[in-house]
């Protein structure tokens, strides 16, 4: 049972960032092409922070490391934080001279 639970929560993590991502365009084109022009912006810095915290972790535990769906997992966390705030920035009416 452990392991559909933790399947189910790696998908719903991969979903939700995949959402916190989505850019709403006036038709399914633009707004495919916006969405992944955000995720490819944004995954370098996600991939960043996601290394960082990832060497961090690996150091306390004393150099055990982390699963692949675990890493994933923290890369979607991240990714959503940083999709929420861009949201919040283009949204707010700040635009990008």
């Amino acid at each position: 049972m452990g392991k559909v639970k933790e399947k189910i929560r790696f998908w719903l993590s991969a979903l939700l960032y995949f959402l916190f991502n989505l850019r709403i365009g006036s038709d399914l084109q633009e707004s495919v092409v916006a969405t992944f022009w955000q995720i490819l912006q944004t995954a370098p810095y996600v991939a960043g922070f996601t290394y960082l915290i990832v060497s961090v972790l690996q150091y306390m535990g004393d150099g055990s490391k982390l699963s692949w769906d675990r890493r994933l997992r923290l890369f979607f966390a991240i990714g959503i934080m940083a999709g929420l705030i861009l949201a919040i920035w283009e949204y707010g009416g700040v635009t990008f001279a």
